[in-house]
């Protein structure tokens, strides 16, 4: 068997293209563009990297970003300022603090802060909360990106076996939430699970974001099973066997001779983030567009 490969450029660009006629619609009808505010703190490489790519992905598709960078040194109240700044301005509709912050500060503790409504990493205690209850809200982008994968390569989720290997709160546990919505059962693996390999193999579905390059190797994967990774991992070019020095999680030569789909990393799984962080900002503009039109301040939906 050859794994059908899961494109995640090509998904990742029909998900923008139809933000961005989305946008432009919205821009006519309220009279101003969705705004994403990107909130950096210190000088991390990667990071400012990160938030570069939002920054341009929102011009991309017609949104406003707003860039905030604060000193390594910006003290919890310096940024739990700037962040309330965000949260009073009715021009920004989505805020992202980016992760990790340094240290000394309290990153939770700081997500906490942004606005439930303008939350679209969709990491705030309110949002975990409506996600946990099956309620709408602002779904995590990594988690939301594999859904629409899967849902784009045709994959039937009721009544599925599907394994997440991984419980972190910023990615295992609201897949996990997330493909029990959709009525696949769950099971969720960790440092603790006993004999891994056994439960990864009985996966229709498998979704592997442990940061442990080549983990899952093709013992792990049951015949015909769709397989996500979600790893990113930097090795050097020799060892990774290619020219960026990324490979995943997951075994790509072995896996991809027993699974019927799977992703490549990179070009898999992380186009989708920014994809869906566009499509939360949208989410999230199009509620503060009908909440001003309930105040009287809009005339007309949005919709």
């Amino acid at each position: 068997m050859s794994a059908t490969i899961i494109d995640g450029k090509r998904i990742a660009a029909n998900v923008r293209a139809e933000v961005a006629h989305e946008v432009e619609v919205f821009t006519q009808k309220v009279g101003r563009a969705p705004g994403l505010a990107t909130v950096l703190v210190g000088g991390d490489p990667a990071s400012a990297v990160y938030v570069g790519a939002k920054q341009r992905a929102c011009l991309e598709v017609g949104m406003v970003p707003f860039d905030r960078r604060l000193g390594a040194e910006a003290s919890f109240e310096e940024v739990a300022e700037e962040l309330e700044r965000l949260n009073a301005d009715r021009a920004v509709n989505g805020i992202l603090l980016q992760l990790p912050v340094p240290e000394h500060l309290d990153g939770p503790a700081l997500t906490a802060m942004v606005s439930a409504e303008k939350d679209v990493d969709g990491l705030t205690p309110v949002n975990v909360g409506l996600l946990s209850l099956g309620r709408p809200g602002l779904r995590p982008c990594t988690p939301a990106g594999v859904m629409e994968m899967l849902a784009d390569t045709g994959v039937a989720l009721a009544g599925a076996e599907a394994v997440v290997i991984g419980r972190s709160n910023l990615f295992g546990k609201p897949m996990a939430q997330l493909l029990l919505a959709s009525n696949a059962t769950v099971t969720v693996c960790h440092s603790r699970t006993r004999d891994l390999r056994e439960v990864c193999s009985r996966a229709e579905i498998l979704v592997a974001a442990v940061g442990r390059p080549r983990l899952v190797g093709r013992e792990f994967v049951k015949a015909g099973a769709v397989v996500i990774d979600v790893g990113m991992n930097r090795l050097t070019p020799e060892q990774a066997g290619n020219k960026s020095g990324l490979v995943g999680d997951v075994d790509f030569a072995a896996v991809s001779e027993v699974a019927s789909a799977i992703t490549p990393v990179p070009g898999g799984v992380g186009p989708m983030t920014i994809a869906l962080l566009l499509r939360n900002t949208l989410q999230a503009a199009r509620y503060h567009a009908e909440l001003e039109m309930l105040l009287g301040e809009l005339d007309g939906s949005i919709e």
